[in-house]
């Protein structure tokens, strides 16, 4: 119930730009654009967004950061734009979001906290994107993916210093935050309380006036919601797809190169083995010298280990080289130089002295070359078809460098060139109910919305087999429809605008005289229009609850009312007003061994420490002090949206 409230009041996109301290690094290498473009050197109003203590936020970070923001929220909604991101105060929160980091990193410095080098390069060789083949840091491929995207080492060891910081002041503020029991025995009888009242509704269409505005009543009307009509992007994109047949025929393997091929891969067609094994380590050498003497007597291992006070262990299937990576080569030996059923040892390891019996020996023979000729061929024909595929991409990524066009590359590979209608980042095509792009564009169309018009490109649609060769060939940018092209819509919408002020009207005088003591249907009927029948309620907390993230406005009104009120709600869409009137509460009863108690502590120390960090990062504004550069915001908001 606390977080249904809580996301009840959150803003639409507030969890996307939420406050990231050390998860900012990743998601900027995970795909996100965070390229310097530069092109905010020189805004106007100057280019400082704002100063925190000693520490300025250039417009050129805020342009970045706001960038970085829409497109994690690409992420779940492809068809955000920057410019319903502006709309929805994103770059507000971007700012809120930039300002609290440098005020906790600075406010740590203040209490003597460091983020060294050593931790930075912990942190910076625990990024997957940095990693190698064999799993480790591989710096050369750090600097590349930097370079890519257009970062350096130095601002990414600041983001993760300053990251560190917050992590180290923000951790103790809200660990193991409680709330008192008392509190939280009243809160879970608030949860099973139950509540009746009524819930009645004056709708906007009937007091909409019949006729349509003027012209100059609709041009007011839409330069006062233009940003409720505003577009996603569309593009119309052009493809062609071949198969592996446009590579022509290529040649078998020869001999020679399959017989290379297996010299090369002896190790993979040598004879190999696998032991199941048992085995019991303990600390000291006599007491594994007295166990095996016991086992030597007929005594099972483990039943042997078990009158000591120890367990054995399964280990395998497993290799020789495994076994001597995971132990040792003296563990391996005797492992794998004793016959089945027998125990071998003591051997030594780190862990200490090793028994080891074998379970099972799984011997695989060596191949030889007949057995694999057809494999190492096949293998061969798919390298060469792929270095074939690589070949023609090159050749047609190098014509396209030089002017060549989409029909040109269709031509030369046989296939034919077809369009869609305009699409949306989605993959849906605008104006229809449902209807997506063809399926062989699924892979295509998130780069096909990053291209510019006119530059085709190459991809694979099932790898070595079939492609797609494909461009933009008209991009419409996200913007507020026309108000010609949407002059219905618009007129309907002006309609329940006027409807909605007039039965605002109507519901304060429904509202006044059920405060005086008047039910809600004669109070309605007092209006003498046709109104739908109120609704007597009877709900408890628990059974809204039950209705997850869906709880319907009047019902969340009715649980945050005082006994024997009455208020007044918009309904969504401008389609009118609620009259909420709660009439009894009946409180909720709770035992001390009520299993709902726990939940509702965790539920509440989580909501607590949350508390606790927003006010501690307010109190850190305050206590290092921030300016805003509102010309410079205003400069950056402009720009980003597409203005001078």
């Amino acid at each position: 119930m606390i977080q249904l409230i809580r996301k009840l009041l959150d803003s639409k996109i507030g969890v996307a730009a939420a406050l990231v301290f050390l998860g900012l690094i990743a998601l900027a290498f995970a795909g996100i654009d965070v390229s310097n473009s530069g092109m905010f050197g020189g805004v106007a109003g100057g280019d400082r967004a704002a100063t925190v203590g000693k520490v300025k936020i250039t417009t050129s970070e805020l342009s970045r950061a706001a960038s970085r923001s829409v497109e994690q929220v690409r992420q779940n909604q492809p068809t955000m734009t920057m410019q319903i991101f502006l709309e929805q105060n994103g770059l507000d929160q971007v700012l809120d979001d930039l300002i609290d980091r440098y005020a906790i990193a600075e406010y740590g410095k203040q209490l003597g906290l460091r983020a060294g080098d050593r931790l930075i390069d912990s942190e910076i060789a625990n990024v997957p994107a940095f990693r190698g083949a064999d799993g480790n840091f591989d710096n050369d491929l750090y600097r590349q993916v930097l370079a890519q995207q257009g970062l350096n080492d130095k601002l990414v060891r600041s983001d993760i210093g300053q990251g560190l910081l917050a992590q180290q002041v923000l951790t103790p503020v809200a660990f193991g935050a409680v709330m008192p029991g008392d509190l939280v025995e009243r809160y879970t009888a608030l949860l099973k309380e139950t509540r009746k009242g009524t819930i009645a509704v004056i709708p906007s269409e009937t007091y909409a006036p019949s006729a349509n505005p003027t012209d100059a009543q609709l041009k007011t009307y839409y330069d006062a919601h233009k940003s409720d009509y505003i577009r996603p992007e569309r593009r119309v994109i052009r493809y062609a797809v071949f198969g592996a047949d446009a590579l022509g025929d290529l040649r078998a393997p020869t001999e020679a190169e399959i017989a290379a091929r297996f010299k090369r891969d002896a190790a993979q067609y040598a004879a190999s083995e696998k032991r199941s094994l048992t085995q019991l380590i303990v600390p000291t050498e006599a007491t594994a010298k007295a166990i095996l003497a016991e086992t030597a007597k007929g005594t099972s291992l483990a039943a042997a280990a078990k009158g000591k006070g120890l367990a054995t262990t399964s280990v395998g299937p497993i290799a020789r080289q495994a076994l001597s990576t995971q132990f040792s080569k003296d563990v391996a030996d005797a492992a794998f130089g004793g016959a089945k059923g027998a125990i071998s040892g003591p051997v030594r390891s780190s862990l200490g002295w090793h028994l080891i019996r074998v379970d099972a020996v799984d011997g695989t023979p060596a191949k030889t070359l007949d057995q694999v000729r057809g494999q190492i061929a096949s293998d061969l024909a798919a390298e060469q078809r792929r270095t074939a595929v690589m070949d023609l991409a090159s050749r047609l990524q190098d014509e396209f460098d030089g002017g060549s066009s989409l029909a040109d590359a269709a031509t030369e590979v046989k296939a034919k060139v077809n369009e869609t209608r305009p699409l949306t980042a989605d993959g849906a095509i605008y104006g229809t109910r449902g209807e997506k792009a063809p399926e062989v564009l699924t892979k295509a169309i998130s780069t096909a919305f990053a291209m510019e018009e006119a530059e085709p490109q190459l991809a694979e649609i099932d790898p070595g087999k079939t492609f797609i060769i494909f461009d933009v060939k008209d991009i419409t940018p996200s913007a507020a429809a026309p108000l010609d092209e949407i002059k219905d819509t618009l007129n309907a919408a002006w309609k329940r605008d006027q409807g909605l002020a007039k039965a605002k009207e109507a519901a304060d005088r429904v509202l006044a005289a059920m405060r005086k003591g008047t039910s809600a249907a004669k109070a309605m009927a007092a209006e003498k229009k046709s109104f739908p029948t109120p609704d007597r309620i009877s709900l408890n907390r628990e059974q809204l609850t039950q209705m997850g993230e869906r709880v319907p406005a009047p019902l969340a009104l009715l649980f945050s009312m005082a006994e024997g009120t009455v208020k007044r709600l918009e309904a969504p869409r401008q389609m009118g007003w609620f009259i909420v009137q709660l009439d009894n509460i009946e409180p909720g009863k709770v035992t001390k061994d009520d299993p709902m108690l726990a939940n509702v502590s965790r539920e509440l120390g989580s909501v607590t420490e949350r508390e606790y960090e927003q006010q501690f990062r307010s109190a850190a504004r305050a206590e290092i002090g921030v300016t805003r550069n509102d010309a410079a915001i205003r400069a950056v908001r402009t720009q980003l949206g597409g203005g001078n």
